[in-house]
């Protein structure tokens, strides 16, 4: 598994760990430090110390044990007058991880049988999965849908009530039934190094392939989520190298080079993250438009997620002097969505307003509440939209005549797709500043506390 893109973070004269994307940051207090706080990654902390006692720019590949998952991943280290900047990138599980305790000849056969394969971490939640069978196609699309969730919610155990996961010696050689299947299945886990599990789905009976009448026509192959579950997957870590290497050229790191090779470099590399960034659109609107496509609702806070976006993309806007200006830290709103889906909507709407802004302009986020929903507006001080464009900005690959900016036009359209699969909805507006303001509504959460007015 690898991240989707560059992590990036900020570290002060003595080393402290002042600026960094949200994975960087939780790895760091699950590691037991803190946030803000001195560098808890023994070997990023030893790599920042040289970068700054020497005033060069340096690179290493690194590797720890998070949560008992070893992970590798190359760190780039660049001095500043007030501290030294750092990248992450090719950040992935360690090969070792991967590897069963036991690859004896009887669990070589069991993956030879197996028509599904998953990788479940140490509380049997799913990671990543595979299958091959063409009656778990509708198990397949539940498994690109329920990255975090425990595997027992996507089936169903003979002999069991629980929807949480028993110890997994209980549920080893259970047998399933698979929505979408009329085969029964067996579970098998196989334990890993990593303290996760490999999970194999190996069917009683084959399954036979049905009666073909060659007197009809062969269609042409059905390649309706062929991106989102092949090609995506495929083209990330590759990308993700080119983006890496093109940024050590346009860094020097591999020795004196001139001015000009150095920004082909640097154009290598920004094409590079605007190639992995189309591909995540795309595989995210085939999603979206699925008909099976629905979202896991949670009780939420629109606020918390507001000012953890913000602190993600906070290097991106002091990079133009953009402030970003969230709710308080005791301001509350809660609401009712996927978390993860909510704060893909508010980095978009945040990331376009940093975007199109002026720089050394304010990005304002408030929230509150109204009848039966929380709200959530992003506003920003740039041009703002004619109604024309209001009307047109939600569309599919609609870009209002802009080129060059690294968009794919449809970041928005994705945005509202999943902001009404939440019951909630996504608009714009004229903002008093003369900017754009976009206006997230979710359903409110009851059950909690009244919300604090923005």
């Amino acid at each position: 598994m690898t991240a989707a893109g560059p992590i990036r973070a900020r570290c002060d004269r003595d080393d402290r760990l002042i600026a960094a994307d949200e994975t960087l940051a939780a790895l760091q207090v699950r590691l037991g430090g803190s946030f803000p706080g001195a560098i808890a990654l023994p070997g990023l902390l030893a790599l920042v110390r040289k970068v700054r006692t020497s005033g060069v720019a340096l690179s290493a590949i690194l590797t720890l044990e998070d949560d008992r998952q070893p992970v590798s991943f190359r760190a780039l280290a660049v001095p500043l007058e007030d501290g030294t900047s750092i990248e992450i990138t090719e950040w992935q599980l360690a090969a070792d991880a991967w590897k069963a305790e036991d690859t004896g000849a009887a669990e070589a056969l069991l993956r030879q049988l197996a028509e599904a394969h998953v990788v479940l971490d140490a509380d049997q939640r799913v990671i990543s999965g595979m299958v091959e069978a063409r009656d778990l196609a509708d198990f397949g699309q539940n498994l690109r849908q329920g990255f975090g969730r425990h595997w027992t919610d996507l089936v169903l155990v003979r002999g069991s009530s629980h929807r949480q996961p028993l110890h997994w010696r209980l549920l080893d050689d259970a047998e399933l039934d698979v929505p979408g299947s009329v085969r029964t299945w067996r579970s098998r886990l196989l334990p890993l190094r990593s303290g996760g599990f490999e999970l194999l789905l190996v069917a009683d009976t084959v399954d036979s392939p049905a009666f073909v009448d060659t007197a009809v026509t062969i269609k042409l192959p059905d390649f309706k989520g062929l991106l989102g579950r092949n090609l995506a997957p495929a083209l990330r870590q590759p990308i993700n190298r080119i983006v890496a290497n093109a940024e050590t050229i346009r860094m020097r790191l591999a020795g004196p080079l001139s001015d000009q090779y150095a920004n082909y470099g640097g154009d290598i590399a920004e094409a590079g993250r605007h190639l992995l960034g189309l591909v995540e659109d795309l595989s995210d609107l085939e999603a979206v438009e699925d008909a099976s496509f629905d979202t896991s609702p949670d009780e939420i806070d629109l606020a918390d997620c507001a000012r953890r976006a913000a602190g993600i993309l906070g290097m991106r806007a002091q990079e133009r002097g953009i402030v970003i200006a969230t709710p308080l830290a005791d301001e509350r709103a809660p609401a009712i969505g996927e978390f993860r889906r909510v704060l893909q909507i508010l980095l978009n709407l945040i990331s376009n307003a940093i975007r199109y802004t002026p720089g050394h302009t304010t990005v304002s986020i408030r929230v509150g509440g109204e009848g039966h929903f929380t709200w959530l507006t992003v506003t920003d001080e740039g041009e703002g939209l004619t109604a024309e464009q209001a009307g047109k900005v939600f569309e599919k690959f609609e870009r209002l005549g802009r080129s060059g900016d690294g968009g794919s036009g449809l970041g928005l359209y994705i945005s509202r797709k999943l902001a009404r699969a939440m019951g909630g909805d996504l608009s714009v507006t004229s903002a008093e500043t003369g900017g754009a303001q976009f206006i997230l509504s979710l359903p409110a959460d009851g059950a909690s506390q009244k919300i604090a007015s923005g």
